[in-house]
């Protein structure tokens, strides 16, 4: 099954106290401070596009590509609904061959701990450096492994309703210990509060949790040098307690 196929129907609603804006104002602080006349970018795993809609209201030229044809199809209604011109597509990330060359490449959402193997994580790198001309920037955020390992992932429980229905995701995570990979296996029920009906949907989604060593070396195999690597909370260093982690590198 294609990881986002059902679940994308209710991506929005789960997702709806997300921050978009204040995410899109990280981003754009982190091209200036480490990039210079940043203005194209195009997005990896741009799911909704609403990350991209945000920043084109900062004045940013953008692009999206997506696996899931119903997250472009969403994402394209996002644009279209805010009177913007945004180019989406349906593209994997990994054997992406981009038709002209950005300023930046962002990868959101912990687009990148998606690519569980190392042949798949330098895939998806090496298509972002053809995106680049030399000096350009890559930033992306991962599940960062030394907070991963601090505090283990464990079962949660998510609901919340509509006029329509109820929802109720349950997080149930398998860890693997030889593959740094935690399998997020979801099961979402959708009670229609007028009839009682409920529909479950099941989906496991495999993540991978990085250190920062494995991922220099990975980007610098793709032809980039890590510059930074930043809590994605406090935008400060990362510690034990830092679960996800922004990563900054340039082309060269």
């Amino acid at each position: 099954m294609e990881v986002f196929g059902d679940y994308a129907y209710y991506y929005n609603a789960f997702y709806k106290d997300k921050n978009y804006i204040e995410e899109a104002l990280q981003v754009d602080s982190l091209l200036k401070r480490y990039g210079k006349n940043v203005s194209t970018v195009i997005n990896y795993g741009c799911g909704t596009g609403r990350h991209d809609v945000e920043l084109a209201k900062l004045g940013y030229q953008c692009e999206g590509i997506d696996l899931s044809p119903l997250m472009i199809s969403l994402a394209r209604e996002n644009a279209e609904q805010e009177n913007l011109e945004i180019d989406f597509s349906i593209s994997d990330v990994r054997n992406y061959e981009p038709k002209q060359q950005y300023d930046a490449v962002i990868s959101l959402f912990h687009v990148m701990s998606y690519q569980t193997s190392n042949e798949d994580i330098l895939a998806a790198f090496r298509s972002a450096r053809k995106a680049l001309s030399k000096g350009g920037l890559f930033l992306f955020d991962v599940w960062y492994g030394p907070g991963v390992l601090s505090d283990k992932p464990s079962v949660r429980v998510k609901e919340i309703e509509d006029d329509r229905n109820r929802l109720v995701r349950i997080a149930r995570p398998v860890m693997h210990d030889d593959k740094n990979v935690v399998d997020v296996n979801y099961e979402v029920q959708v009670i229609n509060k007028e009839t009682s009906k409920v529909q479950t949907i099941n989906e496991t989604h495999n993540m991978r949790y990085f250190f920062r060593p494995e991922l220099e070396m990975l980007l610098g195999e793709a032809g980039f040098k890590l510059l930074d690597n930043l809590d994605c909370n406090t935008l400060g260093k990362t510690s034990f307690d830092s679960w996800t982690s922004y990563f900054v590198a340039k082309a060269q």
